[in-house]
């Protein structure tokens, strides 16, 4: 429901001579100059949060009297301008606003002031048919034409701050900034203007901090929270209290940098404040160096516009109007020229209006609050307006906002300097190039994080390099060693191929040590994982082959040479191409396994990030280490599976390099040897492997501990494989003119041999069992022979004396029998009742010593005959 409107000023409808109507009209209207007057409605703020009024209201009094003055605008009419006080208060606004629309006379335009009262302004004129004009409103929130589909104002909408802010931003590379506004609608309306922009721009505000009245803890948090590049939206009155709390966190400096609004007075931090306690002093000391982002509101040219003043003329007038005062001192001076070039951006387009009303049969004095018509001319007119003012090219934007140039201004001890223009229609930036800094020159939008790669220590590596160099020509010394002399039958009986598969892989596994110690600072960043390739290949087909071999060898000794007694005549002979096959199986799956994770899930180059570290010195930046590696996106999973198998292996070559080292066989005469390379090998591994997953994050001792068990475990593995067999060679001559003599014997000399040695061991084993029961014999004839003896010798002396005679006529009787007989066993048995005499050593043996005496003599001429090397007699002897 439309608010009842008041009726406009009644004509008298009695009969009247002329002469009074005459009167009548002509002191309604212009008595001296015969002028219908308008009504202009103006609420200038004289006090409060912006008392712009004091300024403001002189110059729209001066460019009233020049327009009442002009003949060729509005030359019917004179404007008159009925204002009050709006102490820049809405609530004070909307009782002065009553006043205005229910007192005559009828006022044809409101000319309000600040952003708070000018929004309650506009959002009620429409329903009175009113055309809005502002002088001082900024706020976003006004450039809403469904709200305020009659308001206009001449100065710009504070968002036209917010280009020009993120055009600095850019310019001084700042991608982080923080806000702190004062709770009101205009500055949340431009914060989230700005926010939209900087988002686009790829700027971030870190930090949103607003206040009410107390801005304390708003500040605490911007400090809490690193803020650098800050900017601050609120009245003059409440700049004072946040720079006072700004000075007490000591959120200033070189390190920081504050964005303010340009129209507060430009001494706003010296005037007297009883609600803060700083001095003057701190607050100068704290507000230095920050920018100001305002307006142009004074044409920088010397150009004559509507009123046929320039920019210099017109603060001439204004300052004699002032009589005297100090413009830094007096609210609203900036905007002055706004609000005279808002008096003259009315009365054209009222002067404009005159000839479409006359055309329509309607004048500017017959408009009342329900005159649809006339309003609407008069928006059309302002709509279009389009000239040269006191304080630029006067224009507006379809939402009836003005748009001008922006200036930027930096305080440089103690006053401010423009150091330069930006023009947001063509986005033209025009700088002086005088900016000053505290520090060396624009501070960081947070500490400086400068990104430090760890490289791996080239001496290390280097000193690595060498051993695995050395390494290689060891593996090569080896390889060809093993190749001059494969047809001697030492060698041969080494599985010869197997050596040299294992020292090929020694020697593969030295050269992954290289890609190992290969990092950012020998290759760029996009060959890297070419480099983690040749790691993992080489390494694993490295292992492969060195460890396959060797485990192959093992593993057949402990099949063959381990099986249980009732099978060891049907086991098979040792075909070396058996050993081979189980090689290359072991490096099949390897080879598939690898191919498999590289297909699935292939390496590709990942950065560590460690926490920051301060440099020393009072330097503003951070050092952010960075360390390169190779993985996957499972890369744990990976090694899980990897590690599991290659441990298996390892903990299965050490058992059977356990089981079989006490077996002893011409077909793989370095199986010990093998087994003592399995035993370090694993060992490393199995220490290496835990230690460097551990260690992934220092690259020194990673590389050192995984480099150095590979260099380690290949440089025993070939000295305990090959040097004993050059020593062999060497010591015993057992060179090359060697194989002429194994050529000619061939493969069936070395299987009747194994054949013969077989044989051998089981007679040995029968004739053991023999002598153990020959000796069980003898023991047990000696138990009876001192049972009988015990016996005898508990007789009566006289029963033994008869005995002994008769003893003795035994004993003269057959004596000539012991004597035919001296071999006979009988004979070495004592008389009846007498002990027996000490056994000579040189006496006969009886029998059963004999039988075993020949048995051994037996064996004996058996290994004779057998023609068998005499290092395995010592078997018959176990």
């Amino acid at each position: 429901m439309a608010p009842p409107v008041p009726s406009p000023p009644r004509v008298a409808r009695r009969p009247l001579t002329v002469a009074c109507c005459l009167m009548l009209l002509l002191s309604w209207s212009c008595p001296a100059l015969g002028k219908k007057k308008l009504y202009i409605g103006a609420l200038f703020p004289m006090s409060g949060g912006w008392p712009g009024g004091q300024a403001c209201l002189p110059a729209a009094r001066m460019a009233l009297n020049l327009v009442n003055r002009r003949s060729d605008i509005l030359p019917d009419y004179e404007l008159e301008l009925i204002h009050y006080d709006s102490m820049c208060d809405p609530g004070q606004a909307t009782k002065l606003l009553y006043d205005l629309l229910y007192t005559e006379p009828i006022k044809v335009l409101l000319l309000p002031g600040c952003s708070s009262v000018s929004t309650l302004v506009a959002e009620a004129a429409r329903m009175w048919n009113l055309i809005v004009l502002s002088y001082g409103s900024s706020s976003p929130a006004l450039s809403n034409r469904q709200r305020f589909p009659t308001f206009f104002r001449t100065h710009p909408s504070a968002t036209l701050h917010n280009p020009t802010r993120v055009q600095l931003f850019q310019k001084w590379k700042w991608t982080k900034i923080a806000t702190i506004q004062q709770t009101t609608e205009v500055f949340t309306s431009t914060l989230d203007d700005l926010e939209e922009r900087v988002k686009e721009a790829g700027i971030e505000i870190s930090v949103r901090q607003s206040f009410l009245t107390d801005p304390a803890v708003a500040v605490k948090n911007l400090k809490r929270q690193d803020a650098r590049i800050i900017v601050g939206l609120f009245y003059e009155t409440e700049a004072r209290k946040v720079f006072c709390e700004v000075y007490k966190e000591k959120l200033y400096g070189k390190k920081h940098v504050w964005f303010l609004i340009g129209w507060y007075a430009d001494n706003w931090f010296k005037i007297h404040d009883p609600s803060i306690n700083c001095t003057v002093e701190q607050m100068t000391e704290v507000v230095e160096g920050h920018i100001t982002t305002e307006i142009v509101m004074l044409n920088p040219e010397t150009v004559r516009g509507a009123s046929n003043l320039t920019s210099q003329e017109f603060l001439a007038q204004l300052m004699s109007e002032l009589g005297g005062k100090n413009p830094e001192e007096t609210g609203g001076f900036q905007e002055a020229p706004l609000a005279y070039d808002a008096i003259w951006a009315m009365a054209l387009a009222l002067n404009k209006t005159v000839g479409p009303l006359r055309a329509k049969g309607r004048r500017l004095e017959d408009f009342n609050y329900n005159n649809r018509d006339i309003t609407a001319e008069i928006y059309r007119a302002l709509n279009t307006s389009s000239f040269e003012g006191v304080s630029g090219h006067v224009v507006f934007d379809a939402q009836g906002s003005r748009m001008a140039w922006t200036l930027i201004e930096q305080l440089q001890g103690g006053s401010y300097k423009k150091i330069g223009y930006y023009d947001s229609t063509k986005g033209n930036l025009s700088w002086y190039g005088n900016d000053k800094w505290i520090g060396p020159g624009p501070p960081a939008d947070q500490t400086v994080v400068i990104e430090e790669f760890r490289y791996l220590s080239q001496k290390l590596f280097v000193s690595v390099s060498v051993f695995a160099g050395l390494g290689i020509l060891l593996g090569i010394v080896c390889l060809t060693f093993n190749i001059y002399n494969s047809n001697v039958r030492y060698i041969q009986n080494s599985q010869p191929y197997l050596n040299n598969i294992t020292a090929v892989g020694c020697m593969m596994a030295l050269a992954a040590v290289f890609p190992l110690g290969i990092d950012g600072l020998h290759v760029a960043r996009r060959q890297f994982p070419v480099v983690c390739q040749f790691r993992l290949w080489l390494l694993g087909l490295g292992f492969s082959l060195a460890y396959g071999s060797m485990f192959t060898k093992i593993w057949w000794v402990h099949t063959v040479f381990t099986k249980k007694e009732d099978k060891k005549d049907k086991r098979k002979h040792l075909e070396p191409f058996k050993l081979y096959a189980t090689v290359g199986v072991l490096l099949g799956v390897d080879v598939l396994s690898l191919m498999i994770w590289q297909i699935v899930d292939p390496l590709h180059i990942t950065v560590e990030k460690f926490t920051r570290e301060a440099p020393k010195g009072d330097l503003d930046v951070l050092i952010q280490p960075l360390l390169e590696h190779c993985s996957s996106e499972k890369m744990n999973t990976w090694l899980g599976v990897v590690y599991g198998y290659k441990g298996l292996l390892l903990l299965l070559g050490i058992f059977l390099a356990y089981e079989t080292k006490s077996i002893s066989t011409e077909k793989i005469n370095d199986h010990r040897a093998v087994g003592m390379a399995i035993y370090n090998v694993a060992v490393l591994c199995m220490i290496t492997a835990p230690v460097t997953m551990i260690l992934t994050s220092q690259q020194d001792a990673s590389f050192a501990f995984a480099s150095l068990a590979i260099v380690f475990s290949v440089y025993i593995t070939l000295v305990v494989l090959f040097v004993p067999k050059m020593r062999r060679l060497i010591t015993r001559g057992e060179w090359q003119s060697d194989a002429q003599e194994t050529m000619k014997t061939g493969s069936s000399t070395n299987n009747n041999d194994e054949e013969k040695s077989r044989q051998l061991e089981r007679e040995n084993k029968e004739l053991q069992k023999i002598i153990q029961e020959k000796e069980e014999r003898v023991s047990e004839l000696r138990s009876q022979l001192t049972e009988r003896q015990a016996l005898r010798s508990r007789r009566r002396p006289s029963a033994a004396s008869a005995t002994f005679a008769a003893g003795n006529q035994n004993h003269s009787s057959q004596s000539p029998q012991y004597h035919q007989h001296p071999s006979d066993p009988k004979s070495l048995a004592p008389p009846p009742g007498y002990p027996a005499p000490p056994t000579d050593n040189h006496a006969p043996l009886p029998p059963s010593f004999s039988t075993a005496t020949s048995l051994y003599q037996a064996a004996d001429a058996k290994v004779g005959r057998n023609n068998c090397h005499t290092g395995r007699l010592q078997l018959l002897y176990k």
